[in-house]
């Protein structure tokens, strides 16, 4: 029991740096979408925008617990996680840290702009809840009840995860930003791990029982945990060490 709570531990450990990073990304967006507004119609679009996250998030957690243990939404949501992580590399690679400009919203009145925050959100909360399900269904069964189609603790994993995530947005998203333009490398680094995380759903998906193409245990196995937690480590290593290497480089 000692060691499935130690590794719960350790995969809530990891959502929250994760969530973090993606709090941030989500939080500069909503502030480069309301720049054009005054600053107090500013504060109401920003609040709107974040009860719209922290809705959107329950909502995505709820729809994706029923539709799980479908192959093919397993196989839709590790496409899409592939998608999102190259494309931000790609992007990134390109000069364009944000595909949201201040001028999609220039001139956009007040409720426009919160419509626009909104859709934003949906994303975002979309790529926040596929990371996490890819992360805590392998997690192995806590408590003898289920939720949707997953384990009660795997689900409550994923629910704190956006929950913090959420909090992290409305109360500690500037020191993430900040964090990111000290190290701009942390940021590549979060879409990586999107990446890799989006590889452990794709293996969830070929190993699915009307699939076959993999073992059915295979996810669960003890080379397969080993092999992704020892790769995911080193992604966030190397980031990490490229970042302190940039700004040393940038400072001299």
């Amino acid at each position: 029991m000692e060691a499935i709570l130690l590794e719960y531990a350790w995969v809530l450990l990891v959502l929250i740096g994760l969530e973090g990073l993606l709090a941030a990304d989500n939080a500069v967006v909503m502030a480069v979408m309301v720049k054009h507004l005054p600053k107090e119609q500013q504060k109401k679009a920003l609040f709107y925008g974040l009860a719209g996250a922290f809705v959107f998030r329950f909502a995505a957690l709820f729809m994706i617990t029923l539709l799980v243990n479908i192959w093919q939404i397993q196989a839709l949501g590790a496409a899409y996680l592939l998608f999102i992580s190259f494309k931000h590399i790609y992007d990134q690679r390109k000069g364009q840290e944000h595909s949201i400009e201040p001028e999609a919203t220039k001139g956009s009145g007040f409720w426009m702009t919160v419509l626009k925050i909104e859709l934003a959100d949906i994303a975002f909360a979309i790529d926040s809840m596929l990371a996490a399900v890819a992360l805590a269904v392998t997690l192995p069964h806590l408590g003898g009840y289920d939720i949707g189609g997953i384990n009660g603790g795997q689900f409550f994993v994923m629910l704190a995860g956006g929950l913090i995530g959420v909090i992290i947005m409305r109360f500690a998203a500037h020191k993430f930003v900040k964090l990111l333009e000290t190290y701009p490398q942390l940021e590549t680094a979060a879409f990586v791990i999107v990446g890799w995380v989006g590889v452990k759903l794709l293996v969830m998906t070929l190993s699915h029982e009307k699939l076959g193409v993999l073992p059915h245990d295979f996810p669960h196995s003890t080379p397969w945990t080993i092999v992704f937690w020892t790769v995911l480590v080193g992604i966030v290593v190397v980031g990490a060490l490229l970042g302190v290497k940039k700004k040393k480089e940038n400072e001299a």
